[in-house]
């Protein structure tokens, strides 16, 4: 044989064997999770972790925002709306080796609806009348009346699924059913998490994946072009995509997510409890500068909590249209004609920062004076959403169809209608499709029409990634970085 018959399949040898190698992946996020308890927080950072990756639920959401299958395999439904009998896949083990059966969907289901029960999205879970196991692969969810959202509402984050003799480690060393092993959390800077050699279903392709904590959009920049992140599926700087664009080693992949991005009020605090104030605060704000100037133009313009995309939608964008002239009038006539001051709390997102020094000039133009407070996200959480110690906020609502929050009055921006209360819990009863869209965009005007927040953008899902990774999620119909299907070219 030739020396150069010899090389040739010795290179192809060793490109193919450099090529396989490649089974980890460093994914770049802007915001750390408080926790790791998707039951326990309400941090869309939680979910972006270990949605689909490391915790699972009976149900899931696909990339396309369809339910399908998780955990349990199939479910029947009684004529009457009433029950559903759910059939669990058999084989599934929690990641410390124990089984996983019926009795852990009713300990994790019995635990979110429980009084004492600390989850932030409750009211998904409280038309369950009871949980009852029938044998280990089978439950039985029986409902005090229809509703048609919920198997919708059981693929939630806040509805994973737990082990009783592990839950209280869900927080720090989470053990979940998915494809991924938590690995190691090195607080501030990332978390690891390696593939499940015994996962019950389609295994991950990736060997390992690692969630690097970059808050500074010039950080994230450089980390991307140094290689030493391979994709950000949510870029901080909208502003660097051209760039990307343009270098044939990138992909940009920009779609739709879940996230309402809103002038959080507190509708309880005075002068915000003034519906005529309120109204001026939304005519106050011109919508097309913040998405120019915050989002570099990415960001769909909306005038109600609900996502454009979403076939029940309601264009209500006219209803508070950009009238600085119409909103001193209507200040003077809640009898603040020399305008007022108020705090303006910002996370940290770039949405928040830069979108906050548009709308505090904004408001200055009107009167409204702004002192504006720069969070971390622990502290937002602690002052604003849970303390509701704040005026004014920004921040996107990232969870799907979430419309339902109105209907709660201790919720953070504390809006207290009867009228949509009542709305709401009727809708959880209606299966009708014509039927649930109607009163859903119901809903929809409702909340414009009392002006209960600043309804500003859909926050589009700006993208970055190496250009040989495929399989990662273009749209975010749930807050998730799901990498169950992602792999090197």
């Amino acid at each position: 044989m030739s020396l150069r018959k010899l090389i040739v399949p010795l290179l192809l040898a060793a490109a193919s064997v450099t090529h396989a190698a490649k089974t980890d992946l460093v994914l770049g996020m802007q915001l750390e999770p408080p926790n790791l308890d998707p039951t326990g927080g309400a941090a869309a950072a939680i979910d972006e972790v270990v949605y689909a990756n490391v915790f699972e639920g009976l149900t899931r959401f696909a990339s396309d925002g369809s339910v399908q299958p998780a955990l349990a395999k199939s479910w029947e439904i009684s004529d009457d709306g009433l029950v559903y009998t759910f059939t669990l896949n058999a084989g599934v083990k929690f990641h410390d080796g124990s089984d996983f059966d019926a009795q852990d969907v009713k300990f994790s289901l019995d635990r979110a609806r429980a009084e004492t029960s600390t989850n932030a999205q409750k009211q998904l879970f409280a038309g369950i009348a009871s949980v009852e196991v029938t044998d280990p692969q089978t439950v039985v969810i029986t409902l005090s009346q229809p509703n048609g959202a919920l198997l919708f509402n059981l693929a939630w984050g806040d509805a994973i699924m737990l082990s009783p003799d592990s839950f209280d480690k869900a927080k720090t060393e989470p053990v979940g059913t998915g494809p991924f092993v938590f690995s190691k959390w090195v607080q501030g800077d990332r978390i690891e998490i390696t593939r499940n050699p015994d996962y019950w279903g389609e295994p991950a392709k990736l060997d390992k994946a690692t969630f690097k904590f970059i808050s500074e959009p010039t950080a994230a920049f450089a980390a991307l072009m140094a290689g030493d992140v391979d994709a950000f599926p949510v870029f901080p700087a909208p502003e660097n995509l051209p760039q990307f664009e343009a270098d044939p080693g990138f992909q940009v992949v920009v779609g739709s997510t879940e996230g309402e991005t809103i002038l959080s009020t507190n509708n309880k605090q005075p002068p915000f409890d003034n519906k005529l104030v309120r109204q001026a605060l939304a005519h106050a704000i011109d919508r097309k500068s913040i998405i120019d100037g915050a989002m570099f133009g990415y960001g769909t313009p909306i005038g109600t909590h609900f996502a454009p995309h979403n076939p029940a939608y309601v264009d209500l964008t006219a209803n508070s249209m950009y009238d600085p002239e119409k909103a001193k009038a209507l200040l003077k006539e809640a009898g603040f004609a020399d305008g007022f001051s108020t705090t303006l709390k910002l996370p940290p997102p770039s949405y928040a920062r830069r979108g906050g020094e548009i709308i505090a000039a904004q408001l200055r133009e009107v009167g409204i004076t702004t002192e504006i407070s720069n969070l971390e996200w622990a502290q937002w959480l602690e002052q604003v959403f849970r303390g509701k110690d704040f005026g004014l906020t920004i921040v996107s609502h990232t969870e799907p169809m979430d419309i339902g929050i109105y209907a709660k009055p201790d919720y953070y921006f504390q809006y207290d209608n009867p009228e949509l209360q009542s709305l709401i819990a009727d809708l959880e009863g209606i299966t009708d499709p014509d039927a649930r869209t109607e009163s859903l965009q119901k809903a929809q005007q409702i909340i414009s029409d009392d002006y209960v927040n600043g309804y500003l953008f859909q926050l589009a899902k700006t993208g970055v990634a190496n250009a040989d990774i495929v399989g990662l999620w273009e749209n975010s119909p749930t807050q998730a970085n799901d990498l169950t299907a992602v792999y090197w070219k």
